[in-house]
């Protein structure tokens, strides 16, 4: 208690809490209290009479103009719209796609189609297919192959020389 006593500088006068409640108790009982014996508000003569009537004027005043803050939003709402059905129209057009069809294909396409796929048909067997009916020389003719290009095909594709069936036919 004394560490406390230190910090506070506030001290009660001695023997105050033995005799709060007595002169609590005393005041209390006297009839003579501190209270006014007139009101300290006095009201003017005849003001509930207008009162009525003062109160009606406050409460249906004049209209006034109003002026929006936002006049624009009905534009911006209406560009949105339009910009999102632009939009959707371009965005549904730009991913249609045309079919595919079979000139559109690469000659290297086809090529690495018959080599993934195991189709149990042999070089020949493939050859027997193709018509030579509609073949051109000029279908022939027109593509030109490179020295180097054949010859690193022959080597990725043929294990033995006896694989290209050489004839000498002189």
């Amino acid at each position: 208690m004394e560490a406390s006593n230190k910090k506070n500088p506030f001290k009660t006068p001695e023997g105050y809490f033995e005799n709060f409640t007595d002169g609590l108790m005393d005041k209390l009982n006297q009839e003579k209290g501190n209270l006014p014996m007139e009101d300290g508000f006095v009201v003017p003569e005849n003001y509930f009479n207008g009162l009525h009537k003062k109160i009606q004027e406050k409460l249906n005043p004049e209209e006034t103009k109003v002026v929006q803050l936002n006049p624009w939003k009905e534009y911006y709402i209406a560009a949105a719209s339009i910009a999102a059905i632009l939009i959707v129209f371009f965005g549904l057009n730009w991913n249609f796609q045309q079919e595919i069809s079979f000139e559109d294909l690469a000659s290297t396409d086809i090529e690495n189609y018959f080599e993934s796929i195991e189709l149990g048909l042999t070089t020949y067997e493939i050859a027997e297919l193709l018509p030579v009916d509609e073949l051109e020389i000029n279908d022939i003719l027109e593509n030109q192959f490179d020295e180097e290009n054949v010859i690193d095909y022959l080597n990725d594709n043929v294990d033995t020389i006896e694989d290209l069936n050489l004839v000498d036919y002189e």
